[in-house]
């Protein structure tokens, strides 16, 4: 049974019901447009900043006001008035004190514009180059920068803060923000903030269909991945960029938005991933040379052929903040699962119904090869929860040969 979306969130992102079925009416994609704003940002010495001994007096502790920094706007997508409006929000945050380097933050943001009321994530940040310039130079005056990306509604872009952050650190590290750039580089990289950072999810969810519980197995079990004969874009959204020295990376962006990294404990991670790397089917290979992905040495078990039901369902309604949704959903319900396995194996250490509970658990939750593997890293170092878990791996082959 699939967990509903919390409350509130039907209304926003269209929830997904029991079972994997999506909800019977439909509301049409939520997100309408989107937009962009990028601001220069400057601080000015505060009045009385420094006093006649020369000491910081007035400058310690101090916060922004009006009169302290100014906004000019670099590029935009937004009509001049509803720009005004969004100048005056971030002029408001910044005078709070609100902004702080490199942190992104996300609001509702009325402005004069179609869809009125919408998600804003905001950002202050400076470019990599000039931060250690700043540093030595303890220059107030250094460039930075302020960018504003809206869209869809605060709930929807809350669930991708950490996809905007890394989509804000790439415009930090390797573009040129200078004038004579903004046209060719950095007006592009702006105007694709939703497709390149939300919609990567949705577009694997089309491109697979049927063939996502495959994807959502090798998730939950740090089954390495590899991509053969994807164009740049498909290669894109499946890879993990986090090393681009790796070519067809064994890590891809969909499995580390669904795996239970920083759910599970790191070391468990870890060991696990040298498990399945060691197991003798190694990774699952995705072949993209044709007009479908083929998938070899791939695996999957109920628990994920029901999840990929409710992603094929919520594919009907084309909103990408429901297919987040319907992830962090996924994650959340595999968590639920390897606590309860844990605290029945800890009952069965002393108890032998316990361990009976443990095993008709394991045979009906949909997802017993994953939690039974899960569970074995983490009480390798545990002799009595060891032995429980050696029973359950000789119930659970003796019943899968019957």
């Amino acid at each position: 049974m699939l967990p509903a979306l919390p409350d509130g969130d039907e209304r926003e992102l269209e929830s997904s019901e029991e079972g994997g079925g999506a909800a019977e009416e439909r509301r049409p994609e939520r997100h309408g447009r989107t937009y962009h704003g990028l601001y220069g940002y400057r601080r000015s010495a505060p009045q009385g900043a420094a006093g006649g001994d020369g000491s910081a007096g007035g400058a310690v502790g101090h916060t922004p006001s009006t009169e302290d920094f100014s906004l000019s706007l670099l590029d935009t997508n937004l009509p001049a008035e509803a720009e005004t409006e969004l100048r005056s929000f971030i002029a408001k945050r910044l005078t709070k004190g609100a902004l702080f380097e490199g942190m992104g933050n996300v609001a509702s943001v009325a402005l004069s514009i179609p869809e009125g009321k919408v998600g804003c994530y905001y950002c202050r940040f400076q470019q990599e180059s000039l931060l250690e310039m700043a540093t030595l130079e303890s220059d107030i005056n250094a460039p930075e920068y302020v960018v504003c990306f809206l869209g869809g509604s605060e709930k929807g872009l809350e669930l991708f803060r950490l996809e905007l952050d890394k989509y804000i650190q790439n415009l930090k590290i390797n573009l040129d923000l200078e004038q004579k750039n903004l046209e060719a580089c950095v007006s592009p990289y702006l105007r694709s903030w939703f497709e390149d950072a939300i919609c990567p999810i949705q577009r694997v969810v089309q491109l697979f269909q049927d063939k996502l519980a495959s994807l959502l197995h090798a998730a939950l079990s740090y089954t390495p991945v590899e991509v053969k004969n994807a164009d740049e874009r498909t290669e894109k959204d499946i890879s993990s960029v986090q090393d681009k020295e790796l070519t067809r990376a064994f890590c891809v962006r969909f499995l580390a938005a669904a795996s239970l990294q920083g759910l599970v404990q790191e070391g468990t991670m870890t060991s696990l991933c040298i498990a399945m790397t060691e197991e003798q089917h190694k990774s699952m290979v995705i072949d993209c040379s044709g007009p479908q992905p083929q998938l070899h040495n791939a695996g999957s078990n109920r628990f994920c052929e029901d999840w990929m039901q409710a992603f094929v369902n919520g594919a009907e309604g084309g909103n990408p903040f429901l297919f987040r949704q319907i992830l962090e959903n996924f994650k959340l319900k595999a968590i639920q699962d390897i606590n309860n396995l844990k605290r029945f194996i800890r009952q069965a250490e002393m108890n032998h119904y316990a361990l009976f509970k443990c095993y008709l658990f394991l045979k009906n939750c949909g997802s017993g090869d994953i939690l039974l593997k899960i569970v074995k890293v983490e009480h390798a170092e545990m002799p009595e929860a060891r032995n429980v878990v050696t029973v359950l791996e000789e119930f659970m082959r003796e019943t899968s040969v019957a």
